[in-house]
């Protein structure tokens, strides 16, 4: 009994070999489609629905949505985003809270998407990017937002 299992499963085993031998076959002597990119030569088209990092969007002046409500840090699972905030002076002469820093530590995230749903003015999203290779660490730490970006007028 123990004999016939092992030599049942030998034949299993063989039976899979060759199926996979004849689609490699297949493949090797019907190369009109090309499958394999040459990466450095030929940048490969992303799917839309890839992420490779967190980007904050502005717009032609400068001008981003993010209003330091800290929502994506919350909902960071590793504390990946951190928002440094200030007050600044409306003309009318009231306190209004701002954004200074959007820091952003790419090593630590795990682009898991929920900075991305938590934000209400949808001033964040995840970019194309997939080149991340770099020789020191400290690179992979980011700040999104523009030097003198400002928050648009229409976001409360």
């Amino acid at each position: 009994m123990f004999i016939t299992q092992y030599i049942k499963e030998v034949f299993t085993g063989v039976k899979s070999l060759l199926i996979g031998m004849r689609r490699t076959g297949y493949y090797f002597t019907h190369h009109k489609e090309i499958i394999t990119q040459q990466y450095p030569n030929e940048i490969p088209v992303m799917a839309e629905r890839f992420k490779g990092e967190v980007i904050m969007l502005h717009d032609q002046n400068n001008e981003h949505a993010c209003t330091g409500c800290t929502a994506c840090e919350l909902a960071c699972p590793n504390a990946t985003i951190k928002i440094v905030t200030k007050f600044d002076i409306t003309p009318e002469g009231k306190k209004k809270k701002a954004i200074d820093k959007f820091v952003y530590h790419l090593e630590l995230c795990t682009l898991c998407n929920l900075c991305i749903e938590a934000c209400p003015t949808g001033a964040i999203k995840m970019g194309q990017n997939f080149e991340h290779s770099v020789f020191n660490r400290a690179e992979l730490t980011k700040v999104l937002n523009k030097p003198g970006s400002k928050v648009r007028d229409d976001v409360e």
